[in-house]
């Protein structure tokens, strides 16, 4: 469990910050040369920021390979983000626990039907909703691509877009975890569901959300006109 006061400062200091968000993104186990090449400061003071973040529970460390080839002797130390990621909130808030029970009682009544296509169809709408809003937005501000709107809106709620060959948006992060795990067919599901509606609302057509699971990210990605068909 990681500690509000220590998580706010720990990330107080901006390199701790780079360091954090640089290891997180790397999805892996991260040397601290790495760390620090990624980040551009020198490799003692990443080893000492890195520390700090592990003190405050942010990060965890120990002695693994981190995807290179290791030298002759001891296995160098490497730095990964943990799973649950950062939550701070002041007062405490327990929107986990009313996640949690959520999903369970719409799996226990998954033999009727009636209550999870409920939320699938609130999903599609909570998403509807968003995006229209966000469109209304865009336009007033001038802009008129409904593509870099999605792109934008999906990076700020967390999804942390990353564009690949053929027209794919892939969402590297997934906003409900851990609650996915717990049900991943339904929350993936609802995950679509509210993905699409956003999309529509922005009105990014030639976006289309496709259910595709990667192991530590989100189940959706985005394909435009040159993704090849599902």
């Amino acid at each position: 469990m990681v500690e509000a006061p220590a998580a706010l400062a720990a990330l107080k200091d901006p390199a701790r910050r780079s360091l954090f968000e640089f290891v997180r993104r790397a999805g892996r186990p991260v040397t601290r040369e790495e760390a620090a090449d990624g980040v551009g400061i020198s490799r003692k003071l990443a080893a000492f920021h890195l520390e700090k973040l592990v003190e405050a529970g942010i990060l965890e460390a120990g002695y693994r390979s981190a995807g290179i080839r290791r030298r002759v002797g001891r296995a160098p130390k490497v730095y990964e983000a943990r799973p649950e990621g950062v939550h701070i909130s002041f007062p405490g808030r327990q929107y986990q626990a009313l996640a949690d029970v959520l999903v369970d009682a719409l799996v226990a009544e998954a033999s009727t039907g009636q209550s999870r296509e409920a939320a699938l169809s609130a999903a599609r709408a909570r998403g509807l909703q968003l995006g229209q809003a966000e469109r209304g937005r865009f336009e007033a501000g001038g802009s008129a691509d409904p593509a870099a709107w999605v792109r934008g809106l999906v990076e700020r709620l967390g999804f942390e877009p990353q564009a690949e060959a053929g027209g794919v948006l892939r969402l590297c992060n997934c906003p409900f975890y851990p609650v996915c795990e717990r049900a991943p067919d339904l929350v993936c599901r609802l995950n679509h569901e509210y993905l699409t509606g956003l999309v529509a609302g922005l009105g990014a057509e030639d976006l289309q959300p496709v259910l595709a699971p990667r192991p530590g990210e989100c189940c959706v990605e985005l394909h435009g006109p040159g993704a090849a068909s599902s």
